[in-house]
Parts: structure tokens; C-alpha cells; sequence
């Protein structure tokens, strides 16, 4: 298992871009982000799968952003509302997924409550050394 810093950046990129962009509301809290593991897959060089968690606090978002990668969303905890750009919303809970594909911008990213937090697993699958998260 190689680990990464990736995931202190990927934190930092969504707190840089959504103040840039102003896509997490006003207030939004943004959310915790935390490297589970990070492995290149042999049999596809240059390619390597990266997973983390995502905590949002009550009332939490993400900014306007695209991974350039599949993305799988596994709910864990509480509820989110997830979207990409010319699809719709939709409100998942826990046992729920979603999936992003490399080119789509994701457009809604949110905890469904302003009371509870929620947390889901994220299943990245991307280029070797590539940001895990990159502005719109």
C-alpha cells in the first residue's frame, strides 16, 4: 500500500476553490477529509485507486469541483445530496451510492441535514500522481 499526501491537498484544494468560487454558500462548513489507503493497480499502469472518507459537519458542502477520475460514493452515516452537472438530484442515505464519471462536474455536493452530520466512502480511480480533486 503506497500512501499519499493527497488527501491533506485534496482538503485544502476544496477549501481553496470553494472560497474562490463561492460554491458552498455563505456559511457552508466544509467537509473533513481523510486518506483511507492509495494503491497503483499493476495491471493498468499509470493508474492507481485511492479511497477516502468525507465527513460533512451539519449544514456541510463541497464546492463546484471535477475529479477526472470514476468516482464511487458508498453512504456510511446520515444523509447527502450529491449531483452532477445536466443530471439530477438526488438524496442518498446510508447503504446508498453514486458514481461520477471523469468528465462530469460535480455540481451538488451536501449534507441533506443542518442537525447531523453524514460521512460516505469514496472509491477514486484515476491517473498515477493526478490531483485527487481539481476546480471546475
Amino acid at each position: 500500500m503506497r500512501i499519499h499526501r493527497s488527501w491533506s491537498l485534496l482538503a485544502l484544494l476544496c477549501s481553496g476553490v470553494a472560497a474562490a468560487h463561492g460554491q458552498t454558500g455563505s456559511d457552508a462548513p466544509p467537509p473533513v477529509v481523510s486518506q483511507v489507503m492509495s494503491q497503483a493497480l499493476a495491471d493498468y499502469p499509470g493508474k492507481e485507486a485511492l479511497m477516502i472518507t468525507v465527513e460533512y459537519p451539519p449544514g456541510g458542502a463541497d464546492p463546484v469541483h471535477r475529479h477526472d477520475a470514476y468516482a464511487f460514493v458508498y453512504v456510511l452515516e446520515g444523509s447527502i445530496v450529491m449531483g452532477v452537472e445536466g443530471g439530477k438530484e438526488v438524496t442518498l442515505t446510508p447503504g446508498q451510492s453514486f458514481y461520477e464519471g471523469p468528465g462530469d462536474l460535480h455540481t451538488v455536493g451536501r449534507n441533506a441535514s443542518r442537525e447531523r452530520p453524514a460521512k460516505f466512502l469514496v472509491l477514486l480511480l484515476k491517473d498515477a500522481g493526478k490531483p485527487a480533486l481539481l476546480p471546475p
